[in-house]
């Protein structure tokens, strides 16, 4: 048996923010989520899989126009007629009271209902899947405790959309505990509603989140596709293997460790390296990588990274439409870097230190040298004749030099 589990496909998802960005391939980015979708088709007609799971938020809420319907439909019916059943549930984008426009779904595709957990068992496939949509977009309830028990002898998929416990960058939609999916009986539950992949228990049972099909914003980072679930027969053990599938667009952060600069060419030579190393070979795949670019770090080239920041953004820019970097749209650029914690090496600090304190004992045993070096500045001609008169006392001139040399080492050392 071979699944296909995706979820947050937010197909035709706005992008509101790009008009931000003059410039930007916005186009590309917005049909992006489009293209992630076929690949969720083409992918699953290769690899023959037994049924595909979407896990909520097929769409991102009422449809602009019927388009976004209609192409979600034809890339049902490309699985209707290889006979591949689609399970999916609707999460809190796509809650019913949510959508005002709706399409009558291929006769492969069963969307699970939001009045109550269900059921839809096929044993001609060895395969029970469990599931409840959403029926307003604000679910608090705990729905997993509701769902069906397990069927015996089927490999048994819960499909949910939640945030589980809670996760403070997600609302806390259908929240229940891991400990709870777990003991609930199931071999595997396709969950949707963060955007990161991960894994959240593997051992006998799966409780996975795929990640988002298609990265629409910086904060969606990385390759995003889906997980592909291959099910031994004989022991009904589960593989899991995350397969990309933003082929169009794929958005960056490259954070760049400016402590080996000591200027803005220098910082520009390290974004470039930078860029390289993430992202020149897309040029040749075909994808768009939008880039934020984070300078960060101790570094001597501070004072001016974050004193010219349209000029080091202007030059940032200047080297992604070099031509091994094609594909490469700069979203932004954030300075984020700080002054050197340590303008020095440790050895070099502590020879200053020492030769100082040398410099210092010299000072100190040494009154008409201090006198004459006050003078030198002509600091005494400006002050009143009262503090004068102490130039004239030796013990003046050890005592400030001792402060002076003391001073000067917390300083120096206070930079290691």
């Amino acid at each position: 048996m071979r699944l296909l589990h995706a979820a947050d496909l937010h197909i035709d998802s706005p992008m509101r923010g790009l008009v931000r960005y003059p410039g930007a391939p916005d186009e590309q980015l917005r049909t992006a989520a489009r293209d992630a979708l076929r690949n969720l088709v083409d992918l699953a007609l290769e690899e023959q899989v037994t049924a595909v799971l979407l896990a909520g938020d097929v769409y991102d809420g009422t449809w602009r126009d019927v388009s976004t319907g209609l192409f979600f439909t034809a890339q049902m019916e490309r699985l209707q007629e290889a006979d591949v059943p689609v399970f999916m549930i609707s999460g809190n984008h796509d809650a019913e009271n949510k959508m005002t426009m709706s399409l009558r779904l291929p006769a492969n595709v069963h969307r699970f209902g939001s009045r109550e957990a269900a059921t839809v068992v096929r044993e001609d496939l060895g395969l029970a899947v469990h599931g409840q949509s959403f029926g307003q977009a604000d679910v608090r309830d705990n729905l997993a405790a509701s769902y069906p028990g397990a069927h015996s002898g089927l490999f048994n998929v819960g499909l949910l959309h939640t945030a589980l416990e809670g996760d403070r960058n997600h609302s806390p939609y259908a929240p229940c505990s891991l400990e709870q999916l777990v003991n609930h009986g199931y071999d595997y539950w396709a969950l949707g509603h963060i955007h990161k992949r991960s894994v959240e228990h593997g051992d006998g049972v799966h409780v996975v989140f795929p990640g988002n099909l298609q990265g629409r914003h910086a904060q969606e980072t990385g390759a995003k596709g889906c997980t592909l679930v291959t099910v031994d027969g004989a022991s009904g053990a589960a593989a899991l293997e995350h397969r990309d599938l933003d082929s169009s667009a794929r958005w960056h952060e490259v954070r760049v460790d400016m402590g080996g600069a000591a200027d803005m060419d220098d910082a520009c030579v390290l974004v470039e390296k930078a860029l390289a190393e993430e992202v020149a070979d897309s040029a040749r795949e075909g994808r768009v990588d939008a880039v934020r670019v984070v300078a960060t770090g101790a570094s001597e080239a501070h004072p001016v990274l974050s004193g010219r920041r349209e000029e080091f953004t202007a030059n940032v820019r200047q080297i992604s439409q070099q031509g091994h970097f094609a594909s490469v749209w700069v979203e932004k650029v954030r300075v984020a870097t700080r002054r050197p914690d340590r303008w020095l090496p440790p050895e070099q600090v502590a020879d200053l230190v020492e030769d100082l304190r040398e410099e210092g004992a010299r000072l100190g045993s040494d009154s008409d040298r201090v006198r004459r070096l006050v003078e030198s500045t002509r600091l005494r001609t400006k002050l009143p004749r009262e503090l004068t008169d102490v130039f004239d006392d030796g013990a003046w001139a050890e005592g400030t030099a001792r402060e002076a040399v003391e001073a000067l080492t917390v300083l120096l050392e206070g930079n290691r």
